[in-house]
């Protein structure tokens, strides 16, 4: 099996697993029961809470524990509006669903939303933001990375410009987690997203960092728990995987970038020396595992299903909706026509994949390109 779709998910590590057996076996307490057993599940979030903290630079009471990165996303964007206001809230037109889609909610209960442009490679405008922030602006969003075409957006220069503007600033790191070195040390970022399951942790956990000082509502209504803040029984064993998690990838990160991005280099070269093969996003600030291509005249579908025949897996790069076949709105946002942008696979590595899967994965689009393509 040769798998290239580690942004959509990765599989839980070995260090991870055994990490979290015990608290889904031995110590299965409920954090919130003041007997031992409970205790000890009590004291393995909080000893998460502090590892975590401790790597990003932050205070362990500014991390929150979410379910995934899509409701930390939900919970940044519509938990900080002003209740009874109009609220002014700035994105980009490439966020993911999670951000687009909840402030589409907002627009539909009446708040202004405005989605900067991008250029051709996905990077936001600093002056167009500059120049859309009013006095009524009370939040901006913008990813770090972009998980479809892997743009690494200018994330530290937004920010300041938040905070000169005296605007709450929070950021989608669900793809950058992991990838990059994410530093919350930088005061100027008020919220930032996290998922596990990127970075070998399980599906179903995720955290939310706040600065303390943020003014945020619960978003989950019910116990206690997370301080008051985010209601529901702590997914414990999750919880001790995903610090877990974070540890690994931070103690290898720079030469897991450094591998993965030297081959993602190498196949790049070999996959744009195939006849029609266009990249999308840009060769430099984008993420080291990250290869999005169009293919001109060829169903991705078919190339998609082709590689599946060989436990090849990699991923189709338009969205599907309602049987349809859509062109995807990113490759739409930086100028790709429709046929482009329905002839689109993603291909993301990581520090697991070798030259000689790839030498494969090559040959074989190559085989498919000469069978399938629409002359």
């Amino acid at each position: 099996m040769i798998y290239m779709d580690n942004a959509a998910t990765t599989k839980i590590t070995d260090s991870v697993l055994r990490e979290m057996m015990p608290y889904l076996t031995d110590y299965y307490g409920n954090a919130s029961s003041i007997y031992s057993l409970g205790q000890k599940s009590r004291a393995a979030i909080e000893n998460s809470r502090i590892k975590i903290a401790n790597i990003l630079n932050v205070k362990p009471s500014e991390i929150y524990f979410t379910s995934s990165g899509s409701e930390s996303d939900n919970w940044a964007i519509k938990e900080t509006i002003k209740k009874g206001e109009v609220n002014h809230i700035i994105s980009s037109k490439i966020e993911h669903p999670a951000v687009l889609n909840s402030l589409k909610y907002l627009q539909n209960k009446g708040h202004k939303i405005d989605l900067l442009d991008v250029d051709e490679y996905g990077f936001v405008n600093l002056d167009e933001l500059r120049e859309k922030i009013t006095e009524n602006t009370n939040l901006v969003s913008v990813m770090y990375a972009n998980n479809e075409i892997g743009t690494i957006e200018p994330i530290d220069e937004i920010a300041k410009i938040c905070s000169e503007k005296g605007v709450l600033f929070h950021t989608d790191a669900v793809q950058a987690f992991g990838n990059l070195k994410v530093d919350l040390s930088n005061k100027n970022i008020d919220m930032c997203s996290m998922s596990g399951h990127k970075i070998g942790a399980p599906k179903g956990i995720g955290l939310l960092y706040i600065k303390d000082g943020t003014k945020i509502n619960s978003f989950i209504n019910g116990g206690s728990q997370e301080r008051d803040k985010r209601a529901s029984t702590e997914n414990v064993a999750s919880i001790v995987g995903l610090a877990k998690a974070i540890e690994d990838v931070y103690n290898d990160l720079d030469k897991n970038r450094e591998y993965t991005t030297n081959l993602r280099d190498y196949t790049l070269d070999k996959l744009l020396n195939i006849d029609g093969v266009v990249l999308n996003g840009p060769r430099e600030n984008r993420l080291p595992g990250n290869i999005n291509i169009s293919i001109k005249n060829m169903k991705p579908q078919t190339l998609v299903q082709y590689l599946d025949m060989f436990d090849i897996f990699v991923s189709q790069g338009s969205a599907c909706a309602a049987g349809s076949i859509e062109p995807s709105y990113v490759l739409s946002a930086i100028g790709r026509n429709s046929d482009l942008s329905l002839s689109t696979i993603r291909i993301s590595l990581n520090s697991s994949n070798t030259k000689e899967e790839c030498d494969f994965v090559v040959e074989k689009i190559k085989d498919a390109v000469n069978k399938f393509s629409i002359r």
